[in-house]
């Protein structure tokens, strides 16, 4: 986990050891060359710069969930529950764990789901290792996806970092100078901090954003839907 750098943070899971961990399987499915909209470092010293990335990552998640809703057969509806897919196939080490911090966030929130894709998700995991530590970006092409660094994970507990990365996939931005008990302050309050749960503000903002936002991207999605 780097502590200087503004890069990002994620994760992986639950119970995991450093022993467990070690350097990562032999053959690890490599992330996306584009690294251009890195941000949210678990521990950062730049918020500002972390939170411009933090926009552009969920603008992409929300722009790719309601471009294929709004492709969908029947008529599209911003007023049920919207489901964001994932897929966790490049980060099989972490498979259970990011189902968990998926599991935490559809518990907490009731206008977005999150489940798993084999294919067409709207954000992808990776693994591996990497001298920036773990971070989530966009690849240029509207898509979004969260690199989880090995190492970062040995010093973090990885429950706590995952739930917090899939924050920024749902909107929230960082909030390092906060408490253990705000999901969103990251590596803010050290690694003794293994809260992984979003309190009721948190939980409430993304209810907000995926009701209000989520509309607005979805009748863009339509009106150039309808222009073809």
């Amino acid at each position: 986990m780097r502590i200087t750098l503004p890069l990002l943070s994620t994760a992986v899971g639950l119970g995991l050891t450093v022993a467990v961990l070690g350097t990562g399987p032999a053959a690890v499915a490599s992330a996306p060359q584009q690294h251009e909209v890195a941000h949210s470092a678990y521990l950062s010293t730049s918020a500002k710069a972390d939170n411009a990335g933090n926009q552009a990552f969920f603008e992409a998640v929300l722009k790719s969930v309601a471009k294929r809703q709004a492709n969908a057969p029947g008529a599209p509806s911003a007023a049920a529950a919207v489901t964001v897919y994932y897929s966790a196939a490049n980060a099989p080490t972490f498979r259970t764990q990011i189902a968990r911090s998926a599991q935490i966030w559809n518990s907490s929130v009731s206008n977005v789901r999150l489940a798993e894709r084999s294919s067409g998700a709207d954000f992808t995991y990776y693994e591996g290792n990497d001298s920036r530590g773990s971070y989530a970006s966009t690849n240029m092409h509207g898509k979004g996806y969260i690199f989880l660094d090995y190492r970062q994970n040995q010093q973090y507990d990885s429950t706590r970092v995952t739930a917090h990365e899939t924050g920024h996939v749902l909107g929230l931005p960082d909030r390092y100078s906060g408490p253990c008990s705000e999901l969103m302050s990251g590596g803010g309050p050290g690694p003794s901090c293994t809260n992984p749960y979003p309190n009721a503000t948190e939980s409430a903002r993304v209810n907000q954003l995926w009701a209000n936002g989520f509309a607005a991207a979805l009748d863009k999605a339509l009106e150039k839907s309808a222009q073809r």
